[in-house]
């Protein structure tokens, strides 16, 4: 294999190096232009305890990294060729790989969750290509509110109005090796979506881990805070990651006959089927996330599947030949990309190993189907069934499972406990008044 080129851009100064964290967080650091070729030889040191933080960057004992044995590093590469950030003159960023100090995969890095399944997929003669949406807010930083008003879904003149903000973000990430398709403004006043042209698994993860970290560095020289929070505010539009799934072999999709799902389609459709219930807390890491899975918000409910159909969990998109796919629609936008796509990649394969075949398709309303199995819509429920799932464990290995579990029910604790210590708004509106 030759040898990869890590060159940096004429005129760069600083070199920003990162992968994805825990929790699909960008995390690393900046480098002098000067020190750059040692950095590619040697790597850079950082703590394992990155995948072992919470989103706060609060850490605690875990059975791989802990206090016993003392939050050993691990190894930052760059694994993409530094390319410049146009806002940042001088700057170049790249994407990073950790190894351990043993020049071994980290077994708690989640990348090699997805590794490991896209690895699978290539021994069946198979590539794996995911094409991602993902849905965020642009807020007022200091009232942490829209500056806008009103829906505006489509919009142009509204599309217009955050063009400032908007087209940066489409143009300057393109520019910086993530190929953006198109935005638009979303359901809610503040609310946008992106979408990320389809390319190889691990690539289209790594997309998105530096694509969140991009909007929110580039919404904030716009003079926004970009959250990707499930749902900041309940009577509005939560943030989805919609995930694109098609299967190639020998240059053609391996879905398609003719432009319609074909037998490895609907084998693939129905492992996903069959696992999305267990797998639920792989898409909604956090409770704020099952606030979202409401009935008739276009965040599906259960795992019912049709043609064409935004009610439903599992959306098949028939068209032209390259066309043909699998779109998964149950995730927020927070979800770690690499335990996403490994548990939903390794579900669809199981199908096709198994030969499996999914429900009668949903061609009405899938909110009122007295038939399709329901997903849980509370992280209590998704907890339980992932907790009680050997195979959720064997797909995102025994150490990064137990971690991913342990920081969901500590999440889960704490909101209980604010819950359980503070005086709710509907409290006092109730009963101030009326006693």
């Amino acid at each position: 294999m030759p040898e990869q080129d890590f060159s940096l851009p004429e005129g760069t100064h600083t070199v920003v190096m990162g992968g994805g964290d825990a929790n699909g967080i960008m995390r690393g650091k900046r480098f002098p232009a000067s020190h750059w070729d040692a950095i590619c030889k040697g790597g850079n040191a950082m703590s394992i305890a990155t995948f072992a933080i919470d989103m706060t960057c609060d850490v605690w004992d875990t059975p791989y990294v802990n206090f016993d044995n003392g939050y050993p590093d691990m190894h930052l590469f760059p694994l993409t060729k530094p390319v410049p950030i146009p806002w940042e003159p001088g700057v170049a960023i790249c994407f990073g790989r950790f190894e351990g100090t043993d020049h071994k995969p980290v077994p708690i890095d989640p990348r090699q969750a997805l590794v490991r399944q896209v690895e699978r997929a290539r021994d069946m003669g198979l590539e794996v290509q995911v094409g991602t949406e993902l849905e965020f807010y642009l807020l007022d930083p200091e009232t942490g509110l829209p500056k806008d008003k009103g829906i505006g879904v489509y919009g142009l003149d509204r599309a217009a109005e955050l063009e400032h903000v908007l087209g940066p973000i489409r143009t300057q990430i393109n520019e910086c090796g993530i190929p953006i398709e198109q935005s638009n403004p979303e359901y809610a006043a503040g609310q946008a979506e992106v979408n990320i042209r389809f390319g190889e698994a691990l690539r289209a993860a790594d997309r998105v881990v530096m694509f969140r970290s991009l909007v929110k560095q580039l919404a904030a020289a716009h003079g926004y805070r970009a959250t990707f929070m499930a749902k900041p505010f309940f009577e509005e539009s939560g943030n989805g990651f919609h995930a694109h799934y098609s299967l190639w072999k020998d240059g053609r999709n391996a879905f398609s006959d003719g432009g319609k799902l074909n037998d490895t389609g609907r084998h693939f459709l129905a492992g996903q089927q069959a696992r999305m219930a267990e797998a639920a807390i792989c898409g909604s890491p956090t409770p704020n996330g099952y606030r979202r899975r409401q009935p008739y918000t276009f965040c599906p409910i259960n795992t019912a599947w049709g043609i064409d159909n935004r009610t439903v969990g599992l959306r098949v998109i028939e068209g032209s030949e390259s066309a043909v796919r699998v779109e998964k629609r149950d995730a927020d936008a927070t979800a770690n990309p690499y335990y996403l796509l490994a548990t939903d990649i390794a579900a669809g394969l199981d199908g096709i190993e198994q030969g499996l075949e999914p429900s009668e398709m949903t061609t009405g309303n899938a909110y009122e189907s007295e038939d399709a199995a329901p997903i849980p819509t509370t992280m209590v429920k998704a907890l339980e069934l992932a907790r009680g799932s050997s195979w959720l464990k064997g797909v995102m290995g025994a150490d990064g499972y137990e971690i991913y579990l342990q920081q969901a029910e500590r999440e889960l604790e704490f909101l209980l406990a604010q819950i359980k210590e503070t005086v709710t708004p509907v409290e006092t509106q109730r009963y101030l008044v009326n006693f």
